[in-house]
């Protein structure tokens, strides 16, 4: 079941630093009141993204005479627990938290949740799994994604028609086997909720170019590695500035790495236990949104649009879903037999996998960016608050974060196109910069603007150790494995 490894590419161009001055900025630009737990880049927990209430309150912009014939989903696992090398760390600041408060002068400025706190995860040995929450993040998108297509779901299961992949990690097992309770309930003949079995494919990490591209791209990795100490450098005078606010505020002799600790503290906190009360009540809400602009920034760099290797890795997972689109045409234009095709590929993975391909897509661009995507220009980092941004981690990658491709065959004689394709973005049509800004592509425009440009780069000499990030173009032509 191993799906094809290919292709790529050419990367960006230095980028234009911005300026990292000012914390006097607003706390939010919207009616709302300000909510932390909507604030913290991809650990945002799905139903803070406001995900499923922007699917419920958007009006369908397909067309009469169109019904749903395939989807392909890539979804990100749900709310997870801290994982051992970070509950290490916050075991830590129990120890911390005492050198600072011996040298306390005055204890009224002191927050008084401080004193005596332990870490909520001290004494675990193990990290990183999928949590309650989690859990029911992807069970309850299983049951809204059958409700949203009931005639793609009416088939009873077979894993030919209804194909489940996942990586080989728990968290997203665990979120597929979620999905699957709430996409198959009712439908089986165990126990009281009439569940039924399923399966789920996994590969091996190593070989994972579907699913962990970024476990087996060296080309990343290695840029990865090399990009490091420029990302620090554009976030250190952020975190120093609200070290010296903090410092100031409460009188305790916060380091730099105190305050990256609390910040994670904080969304830990807020997104798996709802508690905004101890660490997150520490940050004024424009220090929230400059620490969420720099988990962002490192999002962008080192996941999304920051270096072309980080997308194009990605191109054997778009291979893969644009292979699954074409057999769903092919079988509709033999009209075969209900039962004998595939009409849904369930994908369940990362942050690291949901990110590269969104930009694949050309998501969060306008017009203009995408057609420097298309001529692999360079492209300016996400500009610092109170100025607005497309690229937000809350809404890029959340947990349970997903990207759904639905493939229409439409009869009505509206178009000379007979079969199209909606992306929904956590449940939601996205206008696509690569088709007009429609959000309901003709399939021969969505391959040819959107996927070809990508497939004609080649995954394995551009994940090569020898291959250049900085080059432009790939010297080897294209080819696919079975």
């Amino acid at each position: 079941m191993a799906c094809c490894s290919l292709l790529q590419f050419g990367p960006f161009l230095p980028f234009l630093l911005l300026s990292t001055h000012f914390l006097s900025i607003h706390a939010d630009h919207t009616d709302e009141p300000f909510d932390v737990r909507r604030h913290l880049s991809t650990v945002t927990s799905y139903s803070s993204s406001k995900g499923p209430k922007n699917a419920a309150l958007h009006t369908s912009t397909v067309p009469d005479g169109c019904a749903a014939i395939h989807l392909n989903l890539v979804a990100r696992h749900g709310t997870r627990a801290p994982t051992k090398k970070r509950i290490k760390e916050l075991n830590n600041l129990e120890g911390r938290f005492e050198v600072l408060l011996s040298d306390v002068k005055d204890d009224s400025k002191v927050p008084q949740w401080l004193y005596g706190w332990q870490s909520p995860w001290k004494g675990r040995v193990t990290g990183g799994e999928l949590v309650q929450k989690g859990e029911e993040e992807l069970y309850q998108l299983g049951i809204r994604v059958r409700e949203r297509f009931p005639d793609l779901f009416s088939e009873d299961y077979n894993s030919e028609i209804y194909q489940i992949r996942a990586t080989q990690v728990s968290r997203a097992s665990a979120s597929a086997v979620a999905f699957g309770i709430g996409l198959f309930s009712g439908r089986g003949n165990l126990g009281s909720g009439r569940q039924r079995a399923f399966s789920v494919i996994s590969e091996s990490r190593g070989s994972d170019t579907c699913l962990r591209f970024f476990d087996t791209c060296e080309t990343y990795k290695q840029f990865k590695r090399n990009e490091g100490p420029s990302l620090d450098k554009i976030k250190e005078p952020v975190f120093e500035e609200v070290k010296t606010e903090l410092t100031k505020r409460y009188e305790l002799n916060f380091t730099r790495e105190d305050i990256s600790s609390l910040w994670f503290l904080c969304k830990q906190e807020a997104t798996l236990l709802d508690i905004t009360s101890q660490a997150c009540s520490l940050f004024k809400p424009a220090e929230v949104l400059l620490l969420e602009w720099t988990d962002d920034l490192e999002g962008f760099k080192l996941k999304g649009y920051g270096k072309a290797v980080n997308y194009r890795m990605g191109v054997p997972l778009l291979h893969d879903v644009i292979q699954s689109i074409e057999k769903a045409i092919g079988a509709k234009e033999e009209n075969r037999t209900p039962g004998t095709f595939e009409k849904a590929r369930l994908r369940f993975a990362h942050a690291e996998t949901i990110v590269p391909f969104s930009c694949l897509l050309g998501l969060f661009l306008d017009g203009s960016e995408f057609e420097k995507i298309q001529r692999e220009q360079p492209m300016q980092l996400p500009p610092k608050p109170p100025q607005k941004r497309n690229w937000k981690g809350n809404s890029v990658a959340p947990f349970a974060g997903n990207n759904m491709l639905v493939l229409y065959s439409c009869t009505a004689n509206h178009s000379k196109s007979k079969y199209f394709v909606q992306v929904l973005h956590n449940e939601v049509p996205v206008s696509l910069p690569g088709c007009d800004n429609k959000d309901f592509c003709p399939f021969e425009v969505f391959k040819e603007k959107i996927v070809e440009p990508h497939l004609k780069h080649d995954f394995i000499s551009t994940c090569s150790p020898e291959f250049d990030v900085t080059s432009k173009t790939c010297s080897i032509s294209c080819f696919f494995f079975p």
